[in-house]
């Protein structure tokens, strides 16, 4: 048989056909199925998981039908422990169905920092070291030294404290400081109208301490307490009084704004009959 005649055969085109027919049916097959298997076109906005806990999220991955991974935990203070404080996608993101979220977690234990040295450094660069590790400068216990402002000692609860020793960040070190041999005295501040951070500050940056800090009975919430000013103090700041380094000054605080005028008005009062009389 000649080569046109087979060409020209119905049958070899027949099964050419067939074999086409059959090549476009799996294409389209292959693609729709493709289609189903990644839900192509659908997706949904990524609800906001942050601020819930793993037990709050878990109904709500659940029903968007979705899954999640914990891939880390962070120490962020101002935040509730456990609670979700990042999330990858974003929320609001749309996403496919069985799409896995990685979640970034507030740890639910508290940050711990090794106690650096201390000793032997001034208390000026003390204040700043203890700072750097997130610890805050705690009572300044003086003692005699032939050093002056110079640390001796650091304590935690009344116990000396080692080095390296872990606590919770925010912590308070108490620091035993070198006063000389002479009895140097400090003239003692105004704290009047201070929250009682900023008053620990200032007694501190002239080497005094808080003593007892007595609230008022209309202070009952942590947040009344932290909007709490002193109205009183004991010593009072008086022109000529001093006190020596180490001493405290015990505080009274309150809300009352109506303390502060009357506290001015006696003050005013007490400071005309010093100079007239």
């Amino acid at each position: 048989m000649s080569r046109w005649k087979i060409l020209l055969n119905k049958s070899i085109w027949k099964h050419v056909g067939i074999i086409v027919g059959a090549a476009i049916v799996l294409l389209i097959s292959i693609f729709l199925s493709l289609q189903f298997y990644t839900l192509h076109g659908k997706s949904d906005p990524l609800p906001d998981l942050t601020g819930l806990t793993e037990a709050q999220l878990q109904h709500l991955i659940k029903s968007k039908k979705l899954r999640y991974t914990i891939i880390d935990s962070v120490h962020i203070d101002h935040a509730p422990r456990g609670v979700v404080f990042e999330q990858v996608p974003r929320a609001g993101e749309h996403v496919k169905k069985n799409r896995n979220v990685f979640l970034t977690i507030n740890a639910w234990t508290e940050e711990k920092v090794a106690v650096p040295n201390l000793t032997d450094y001034s208390l000026r660069n003390a204040k700043v070291i203890l700072e750097s590790f997130g610890l805050k400068v705690g009572e300044l216990i003086y003692i005699p030294s032939e050093y002056t402002n110079l640390v001796l000692g650091q304590h935690l609860d009344g116990r000396p404290v080692a080095p390296g020793f872990l606590v919770t960040k925010g912590t308070s070190i108490d620091l035993l400081i070198g006063r000389g041999l002479s009895n140097e005295t400090t003239a003692v501040p105004d704290l009047i109208g201070l929250k009682l951070e900023a008053a620990q500050r200032v007694a501190r940056s002239v080497y005094l301490n808080i003593g007892a800090v007595i609230y008022a009975d209309t202070i009952a919430t942590r947040t009344d307490s932290l909007n709490a000013f002193v109205w009183r103090q004991s010593p009072a700041s008086r022109k000529g009084y001093m006190l020596q380094l180490g001493a405290s000054i015990d505080v009274w605080l309150s809300t009352d704004e109506s303390l502060l005028i009357q506290k001015q008005e006696t003050q005013e009062e007490d400071d005309y009959r010093d100079e007239f009389f």
